[in-house]
């Protein structure tokens, strides 16, 4: 997701607390420039439960216009390599192939090029809120690959960041008007400190500047200006003025609320003060953040958001930012827009809470609508969803790729009613969130299933995750069996692969969509496991996990998935003498949808005997004869 810095040296600009703004220097369009007035926006979608996403990162898919190669080096994994929106336009065909249904593309919009030898490629070092990445295409080229795909009935979601801005400015601790890294402290009557002006240690009264002599106050922010890494003041012109920006140094503990909410993200990545709003604090951050990104759907009719880095940002700016954007989207006609949030934690009831519409106390609720001023007070309404962390731990990590109990499985799944809403937003996708996680196995912030797990055991994974209840996400390259390691090693080039269309995972996960599109209860029924087991090693039942997907919206369709998570037995959802147990009526034959080569006759009671037992990281996805 984000990427660390050293430090650099360059000329700087200042822009002193309180000192002149800016004039834009993006160099390349600001909003609509050149191509004006709005589109008409469209509602792409019915159901993102009938969904199918894949993540791209846009840099390393598909080269598709050489023009816009600059400062591409294909020898280093933290440098542009290329990649651009016409390269994903030209090959469409493969992702339709593969029965994607949703491109989720990585941030659109002008960064910081470069900084200490890394690339902003992958989209989180925003420097202009109001103009698009040249290296990835102009507003034509953006537009054009979602009319393509919305011509296919494709849906593009974008990635965006409100949580800060990239390495724009530095603290000037010293106050001698330059970026300084230095060590202060002898060893003997004080204690050694390294201090970097970019990206100094948290400090709850803000960055202090300090001489000689002792503390001196406040740091002054300074502002850098260097074109030609496109380090220059930030747009739009609020996020100039430094009380847009929390200022207090880099969050060197997660678990303290006020770093976590507060800090500079590592790497010298500015934190905004996301509570101030014009009407109440007299700086319109929260209203810069809606224009900024509302506007690109506007121009765009791009179809949702995938929110970075939600649980750095208090939950005060998620009830207005999606509510705000709802309502101002919907008011020009486009409704379903889904807004789903990273928070890259394995606690289910924090990554949760960002999905509950719990409205807070009165007082508090007073004060967040100050900041309203067109009349459409604020509700507890947040995100539509969350990308599935706690999952992604859980499941994919522990039993999939470490043989821990599946029951673990079935505790967390049994906890989301309890952390995630289960009312769904107004104006937002129509789903309950507890309905509607979105299930992952490998994204850009984690080593790839593959770095350590084997194909059979990722491809037990994918059926898991087109069958769990909630909505499938692939990372681009997982269909070519790319293994990378931890970022930016797991950020590999698609294009070697030569978008081959008959490997055994593009094929396995290609069969994969094609059964969940014709399966009503895999897409949107009622989940209820069947079998899950404590046991881990030679037991009969080791590995084995179970459930029916039924009812909800699925109407009287029906599907029942088991799997066998363990790494070297065969092993079956029985154990002493007692098969797992169905709600079907006795006499009803089931058949393997997945592999079409087993069926199965349910006995008394609805019990259901598989015999024999599934092969080692195998899954049977069973649905009425």
């Amino acid at each position: 997701m984000k990427q660390h810095r050293k430090r650099r040296t360059w000329v700087a600009f200042a822009a002193i607390a309180g000192a002149a703004m800016f004039h834009h220097a993006s160099g390349c369009m600001s909003f609509d420039e050149g191509l004006q007035g709005d589109i008409e926006l469209t509602s792409q979608v019915e159901d993102w439960r009938d969904e199918v996403i894949y993540q791209v990162l846009v840099d390393r898919f598909a080269d598709g216009e050489r023009g816009n190669n600059y400062r591409v080096d294909l020898s280093a994994m933290g440098k542009y390599h290329g990649g651009d929106w016409k390269g994903l336009e030209d090959n469409l065909d493969y992702l339709q192939e593969l029965g994607v249904t949703t491109l989720w593309i990585s941030p659109i919009i002008k960064n910081v090029d470069t900084d200490a030898g890394f690339d902003g490629y992958h989209g989180y070092w925003a420097q202009d809120l109001t103009a698009l990445n040249p290296h990835f295409g102009d507003l034509a080229a953006l537009r054009s690959l979602v009319n393509a795909a919305h011509e296919r009935k494709m849906k593009v979601i974008v990635d965006i960041v409100t949580n800060h801005l990239g390495q724009i400015f530095y603290y000037d601790i010293n106050m001698n008007g330059e970026p300084d890294e230095r060590v202060a402290g002898d060893g003997v009557s004080s204690g050694v400190t390294h201090i970097n002006e970019y990206d100094p240690d948290f400090d709850p009264r803000g960055v202090q500047s300090r001489t000689s002599l002792g503390e001196a106050g406040p740091a002054p922010v300074v502002f850098v200006y260097d074109p030609a890494t496109n380090h220059v003041p930030p747009q739009p012109e609020v996020f100039q003025d430094p009380r847009a920006y929390n200022r207090k140094g880099r969050t060197v503990n997660f678990e303290d609320p006020e770093q976590l909410i507060m800090g500079d993200f590592p790497g010298g990545l500015k934190d905004v003060n996301t509570k101030l709003c014009g009407p109440r604090d007299g700086i319109a951050v929260k209203e810069a953040m809606v224009e900024s990104y509302a506007r690109w759907v506007e121009l765009t009719d791009i179809d949702g958001f995938r929110i970075d880095t939600v649980k750095h940002v208090e939950r005060e700016f998620w009830r207005y930012f999606t509510q705000k954007v709802r309502q101002r989207l919907a008011d020009k006609g486009k409704t379903n827009f889904i807004m789903f949030g990273e928070a890259f934690d394995g606690r289910d009831n924090l990554i949760g809470a960002f999905t509950k519409a719990d409205v807070p106390p009165e007082d508090q609720l007073a004060y967040e609508n100050e900041c309203v001023t067109d009349g459409r007070t604020l509700t507890g309404d947040q995100l539509d969803s969350v990308f599935y962390f706690s999952q992604y731990f859980t499941a994919i990590r522990d039993v999939f790729q470490l043989n821990q109990s599946t029951k673990r499985i079935e505790d967390l799944w049994n906890l989301r009613p309890v952390h995630w809403g289960t009312q769904a937003m107004e104006l937002g996708t129509g789903v309950a969130p507890s309905d509607m996680p979105i299930n992952f196995i490998d994204n850009h912030d984690v080593p790839r299933f593959l770095w350590t797990g084997s194909v059979e055991g990722l491809h037990n994974a994918l059926t898991f995750i087109f069958t769990a209840q909630g909505v499938p996400c692939i990372y681009y390259g997982t269909e070519q069996e790319f293994s990378g390691g931890n970022d930016p090693s797991n950020r590999e080039d698609l294009w070697p692969s030569g978008f081959a269309t008959d490997g055994g995972t593009f094929t396995f996960i290609k069969r994969l969509a094609a059964i969940r599109k014709e399966s009503a209860a895999l897409r949107k029924g009622a989940v209820q496991v069947v079998w899950s087991s404590e046991r881990t090693g030679e037991e009969e039942d080791a590995g084995v996990f179970a459930f029916e997907r039924k009812g909800g919206d699925a109407g009287d369709d029906y599907a029942l998935v088991v799997f066998n998570a363990h790494p070297d037995k065969e092993s079956a959802p029985t154990f002493g003498g007692s098969p797992m147990k169905t709600t079907l009526p006795e006499g009803t034959k089931l058949v393997d949808a997945l592999n079409g080569d087993r069926s199965f006759t349910v006995g008394p009671d609805g019990d259901l005997v598989i015999s024999p037992g599934l092969e080692p990281q195998s899954a049977l996805i069973l649905v009425r004869e």
